[in-house]
């Protein structure tokens, strides 16, 4: 069994456990969210203009090279500012770590109401970023990157189905909620493109499928 359907199937599992613990729900008619990614149309054009080459090596990569949840105001890290972003009724202590609210997870369709049951995803993850063109990043530019809350790049989900996509890109990994795809192919591409990172073929090909489809 090849490494990567062995995660998938990992992936599967991690769904089909969700299930069995009642966590999984419809979506509700309103949520907190990412800012909004770009339109199917445009995410095609920018597919279209990224750099297509095989993935680059994984050597010299460590996450401390992309310093992340850098302090935003106040007490506030990005860690807690979307957490608050992307929950509902969210109450924050004096350090601004969220002590209640509810979550809804895009990826998956749980609903959550501890923060602890929650990872920061970064959508284009450190590892794939450092493959893609940003081992020649500044630190600088690597940290601006990790904390990006300008782009959709940053999301609140189930922090076991975050840990199960790891580093995969579109062509290994896609939300188990298939009504949430279109949106993450849209957030990847338009990642990719403001950043300069390249993409494989298989995985601009995934893209592609999905975004003919929106």
């Amino acid at each position: 069994m090849s490494g990567v359907y062995a995660r998938r199937i990992a992936v599967l599992a991690a769904s089909a456990a969700l299930t069995a613990t009642g966590a999984l729900a419809t979506a509700p008619a309103a949520q907190a969210a990412p800012p909004t990614p770009v339109s199917a149309a445009t995410a095609r054009t920018y597919l279209a203009q990224l750099t297509v080459r095989a993935e680059g090596s994984s050597s010299g990569y460590d996450r401390d090279k992309f310093p992340h949840w850098s302090t935003q105001s106040g007490a506030c890290n990005t860690r807690e500012v979307v957490l608050k972003r992307d929950g509902v009724n969210v109450v924050q202590d004096s350090s601004c770590a969220a002590v209640s609210g509810s979550w809804y997870s895009e990826y998956d369709g749980a609903t959550w109401h501890a923060a602890s049951d929650l990872d920061i995803d970064h959508v284009v993850a450190l590892s794939e970023a450092w493959r893609s063109g940003a081992s020649g990043w500044t630190t600088s530019q690597r940290q601006a990157f990790a904390n990006d809350l300008t782009r959709p790049q940053l999301i609140a989900v189930t922090d076991n189905v975050n840990q199960a996509k790891g580093d995969l890109d579109p062509a290994e990994w896609m939300p188990s909620r298939t009504a949430y795809r279109c949106t993450y192919a849209r957030m990847w591409v338009q990642v990719k493109h403001h950043w300069k990172l390249s993409t494989d073929s298989a995985e601009k090909s995934a893209l592609q499928s999905v975004l003919n489809g929106c």
